[in-house]
């Protein structure tokens, strides 16, 4: 009897452990646009857990902001500058034009590796022109599948992108983002979206977020994202987000 009480025992645990539980739902989360503004980019830096920061290169901060985030063990990705259809103005600098020849496309992008230290990957600033572009987007993955372990994050900013197709083309790992936090800067809007990112976790399992350093983004961030683990969600970063070898097209 003492013998049988041990196993049903043991046969209990077992079945209740977390191994065998559902998976949570993940989350990832960037933080777009850093380095411009010192104080901003450290606030955001300094968000619980292990938020990503995609830092624009060649800005007056962003160097210093890529290391101060690198020494906090935050992911840092090159904020890479891609035309767009209606952007008035000159493109950013370290930005990447369609008009450009591949010799100059694989200097600028170069460049732009270069002034953001510490980068596992690169995602899109802008680029509803540059996007679109079969050509262009396969020189954009050649480049960052010629640096190991480099991954692609599709702002997604245009429903005409091509970018993740051609990405699984060349077998880059790549993905775009699911939610824009801060579309409209209020609280109760990027209060309202970041349900809705909680929502297409639960539904497919994980979800990713692109936020910027907003005052009302980081004061939302900073109540919320302590609460994920108790409301049965992970915040992951990108790279776990991005299992070896998944696209999502």
């Amino acid at each position: 009897m003492i013998r049988y009480w041990f196993v049903l025992t043991a046969a209990l645990v077992l079945s209740a452990s977390p191994s065998n539980a559902e998976p949570q739902p993940r989350i990832a989360i960037i933080i777009d646009d850093l380095g411009y503004q010192l104080e901003a980019g450290r606030r955001a830096i300094s968000l619980p857990g292990p938020v990503a920061f995609a830092v624009l290169p060649r800005t007056p901060h962003g160097s210093r902001l890529a290391r101060f985030a690198n020494d906090r063990g935050k992911e840092v990705l090159l904020h890479l500058p891609l035309e767009a259809v209606d952007h008035d103005g000159p493109i950013e600098p370290g930005g990447i034009t369609l008009d450009m020849s591949r010799t100059v496309f694989k200097r600028a992008f170069a460049d732009a590796m270069e002034a953001v230290p510490f980068a596992v990957g690169v995602s899109s600033h802008r680029g509803s022109l540059l996007t679109r572009h079969p050509g262009h987007m396969s020189w954009l993955m050649q480049e960052i599948g010629e640096r190991e372990g480099l991954f692609f994050i599709d702002s997604y900013t245009t429903h005409e992108s091509v970018a993740l197709m051609v990405a699984a083309e060349a077998g880059v790992v790549a993905t775009r983002r699911d939610v824009f936090l801060d579309h409209e800067q209020s609280i109760e809007a990027v209060t309202n979206e970041f349900e809705r990112l909680k929502s297409l976790a639960r539904r497919n399992g994980q979800a990713l977020a692109i936020g910027h350093p907003f005052p009302e983004t980081l004061e939302v961030l900073e109540r919320q994202l302590p609460l994920l683990e108790a409301e049965g969600f992970e915040l992951v970063t990108i790279s776990r987000l991005l299992r070896p070898g998944w696209n999502r097209i």
